[in-house]
């Protein structure tokens, strides 16, 4: 059996998010000799034969069989069965079609798979069979994508270049703008819905490429404690497993590279907002205590690596929108997934004593969930039409349009009256975020379950004094 390491300079450049050649080669080794283990398993326990479609890939272009990474879903599918007495999977059908791609001398090649029975296990809803006009279309983008990646940044081409092998497509989500997803089972599949343009698709291959790198490297070093409760992430709107928090954070480090060699106003956003994104997130991995000793190297090299670019400039009415995005996906993550007893803030505030602040729980069973802001849309519009003054074309939600000047106080108004309305419907939760990003008030970007739930109780106190008097809590806790 061979054993597979990286040196402490492999293991720290892989970490930053920059591994070289043969780290990537040896991760990719790694996936084909689990993928044997599997097989020889199933060979010992349950005395099966080889599966007669890994002779039929043998007739293929494509590379070992053994490290098609829908084969190895099926392999895990079937010994699965085979241990739980469960039905045994279809037979894989892969599909004839591939996307390739070349320019300036290097070269990618993808199966596009649509009928393989097994592909919706990557985690999403596959597609139904593509139409050939269809196909040509997912080509010419992927084309224009490779073009992308080897102009600006070959060092990330030639990675998914030597991971990518399958991408599924799969349905996509109307409040979304785009999907994706990989599995740890499937060594360089990626599952895509279709992607807007060329430059969604080159960051959507950047991104899920980093996921498999990550799920390598996770069964060869244990990076993270099993059972640790789930926490925030900047990248979802439901609770996450440490785990899922350190795959968005490393997938998320490679889109922050790709933005920051991007030119214009939308790209130095996207920099700005995620270069934090992935410091905190790191931060909160290395203070939490979930990470092994391997993990915690990891996540340091990856910290550092994000915090070389927090110095860098970025326009301030561009930063003050990538900030103002993260604590806006902050505060609402807070006020759909805490809930709060407010019983004794409320016999605090009735007998004029300082606020004791109660400490939240997690809500269960919301399920996945992605970012889904009417506010971020603007932002994006506005940065992508390139309009200097922020203000795009069409209507916008009161106070939003303040909010992209940098009106903060006629922001604040309009955010406030919103709120009064006796039922301010689907906005709701923008609002309370919207009066946390232009708001005085420390309580409602900390702690805006609290405020919101304690004003649900007073519904004829004005807000204003509610939070003036929470915040009296934070500034001075009572001892």
């Amino acid at each position: 059996m061979r054993t597979f390491r990286l040196t402490d300079e492999a293991f720290a450049a892989l970490a930053a998010g920059r591994p070289n050649p043969a780290t990537v080669e040896d991760l990719r080794r790694s996936q084909v000799s689990r993928h044997l283990l599997l097989l020889a398993d199933g060979r010992k326990n349950f005395k099966i034969k080889t599966p007669i479609w890994y002779a039929e890939r043998r007739a293929e272009a494509l590379a070992d069989p053994l490290a098609d990474p829908l084969l190895a879903l099926h392999t895990t599918a079937t010994l699965a069965a085979l241990r739980t007495g469960g039905d045994l999977p279809p037979d894989p059908v892969a599909s004839p079609r591939h996307l390739v791609a070349t320019h300036d001398g290097l070269s990618v090649r993808a199966r596009l798979e649509d009928t393989d029975p097994l592909r919706a296990r990557l985690g999403l809803t596959p597609s139904r069979r593509l139409t050939h006009a269809e196909a040509a279309h997912w080509q010419r983008l992927f084309s224009a994508a490779w073009r992308i990646l080897v102009t600006r940044h070959r060092p990330a081409a030639e990675i998914v270049a030597a991971v990518l092998r399958v991408i599924v497509p799969i349905e996509p989500d109307p409040g979304a703008a785009g999907l994706s997803a990989t599995s740890a089972e499937a060594f360089g599949a990626v599952a895509l819905s279709p992607p807007a343009d060329a430059m969604s698709f080159a960051v959507g291959l950047i991104h899920e490429t980093q996921h498999s790198l990550l799920n390598a490297t996770r069964t060869l070093f244990d990076l993270v404690d099993a059972g640790a409760p789930h926490t925030y992430s900047p990248w979802r709107e439901d609770p996450r497993p440490p785990s899922g928090l350190l795959h968005g954070a490393y997938a998320y480090l490679s889109v922050a590279r790709f933005w920051r060699a991007e030119a214009g106003p939308l790209a130095r956003f996207e920099f700005a907002r995620w270069r934090a994104a992935v410091a905190g997130a790191a931060d909160a991995l290395l203070a939490d205590g979930v990470l092994t000793a391997a993990g915690a190297r990891f996540v340091r090299a990856m910290r550092d690596e994000a915090g070389r670019w927090l110095s860098e400039p970025v326009d301030d009415r561009i930063e003050r929108l990538a900030r103002g995005a993260n604590l806006e996906h902050r505060v609402r993550w807070r006020l759909r997934n805490l809930s709060v007893d407010v019983s004794g803030l409320v016999a605090d505030w009735e007998a004029g004593r300082p606020a004791r602040l109660p400490e939240p729980a997690l809500r269960g069973g919301a399920g996945r969930a992605l970012e889904r802001s009417a506010r971020l849309d603007l932002v994006h519009r506005a940065l992508r039409e390139r309009d200097q003054s922020l203000q795009p074309a069409g209507r916008q939600r009161p106070g939003d349009d303040a909010y992209l000047r940098g009106a903060a106080g006629a922001a604040l108004d309009a955010y406030l009256k919103g709120l009064e309305k006796p039922d301010p419907g689907g906005a709701e939760a923008e609002l309370w975020a919207g009066v946390a990003l232009v708001g005085p008030w420390k309580c409602m970007r900390q702690r805006p379950e609290v405020l919101r739930d304690l004003h649900g109780y007073f519904r004829t106190v004005p807000l204003r004094l509610l939070a003036e008097w929470l915040d009296e809590s934070l500034m001075s806790p009572p001892a």
